[in-house]
């Protein structure tokens, strides 16, 4: 991955993200230089996975403001699922902040289930603490 590839990365995800902050184009880079790590694109939406050891995590996706509930966001989940699979990872996990409706419901529709709970585990700008909800949904073979 080039210098340039990770910033604009960086920026997509600084368009996207207050809570959880975003990542910098230096974080981007260090994920992917990792063989257990991948990235997927749509236009203008990006998701950063990994897989390792029969489990694969959904590390952040990012959609432009201006194409969410386009269908880019399912696109990249089901994209992240038949990698995964085609890694070896029958479980997948993510964390989203329990106050993300869009994200939480995107995530239920693609079958993934709360399965626990890190209390105030973002902060936003204004201080205000949030949990993280960890979900998690099986792998098959075919996605």
């Amino acid at each position: 991955m080039t210098e340039r590839n990770a910033e604009a990365l960086a920026a997509l995800h600084a368009a996207c993200f207050t809570v959880p902050r975003p990542w910098g184009a230096a974080e981007f880079a260090q994920l992917l230089a990792r063989a257990d790590t991948f990235v997927l694109h749509e236009p203008a939406g990006v998701l950063l996975g990994r897989a390792l050891a029969g489990e694969a995590e959904l590390l952040t996706l990012a959609v432009a403001p201006v194409l969410r509930r386009s269908g880019t966001g399912a696109r990249l989940v089901r994209r992240f699922l038949a990698e995964a699979a085609a890694r070896g990872a029958d479980t997948a996990f993510l964390e989203v902040a329990e106050d993300n409706a869009p994200a939480r419901a995107l995530y239920d529709k693609a079958g993934f289930a709360a399965a626990g709970r890190r209390r105030g585990y973002y902060a936003h700008p204004d201080g205000r603490k949030v949990d993280a909800l960890v979900m998690t949904r099986a792998i098959c073979a075919q996605v």
